[in-house]
């Protein structure tokens, strides 16, 4: 996919995103470039979502429900813990995981071993009963 021309409406998406604290929704992207007076479509949040993911500059996750979530990427190789309370998340770097899919795929003679990891729980704004 062709990287995304930098628009006003790519501008505006990125901006929603580094202004949240956790993932979005494509609808949350599209309901808030809404409410800041943005005519931008749902098709073209999605459009672009697609292209800043793929760029490696927005990071997707998949939702219990199997939502697509997004948020802003550091850039960096990293993981994401989530609350499943409010959806706040912050990205980890986890070192043994990384080792371990090397050895693994060095032991069956695979390289470029590539991985998905999402880790989530409830953070500590949510007090347990």
């Amino acid at each position: 996919m062709a990287a995304p021309r930098d628009t006003p409406q790519r501008r505006a998406i990125e901006a929603v995103l580094a202004a949240a604290d956790g993932f979005c929704t494509a609808q949350d992207v599209h309901a808030r470039l809404r409410a800041e007076g943005h005519g931008t479509g749902l098709a073209t949040v999605y459009r672009h979502l697609a292209a800043l993911v793929e760029q490696g500059r927005v990071d997707v996750v998949t939702s219990p429900g199997g939502e697509a979530r997004y948020r802003s990427c550091s850039g960096s190789h990293h993981h994401h813990l989530t609350c499943t309370e409010c959806g706040r998340s912050v990205e980890v770097r986890i070192d043994a995981i990384e080792r371990a899919c090397a050895r693994v795929g060095a032991e069956h003679g695979f390289r470029d071993v590539h991985h998905t990891i999402e880790l989530s729980g409830v953070c500590d704004a949510h007090p347990a009963p």
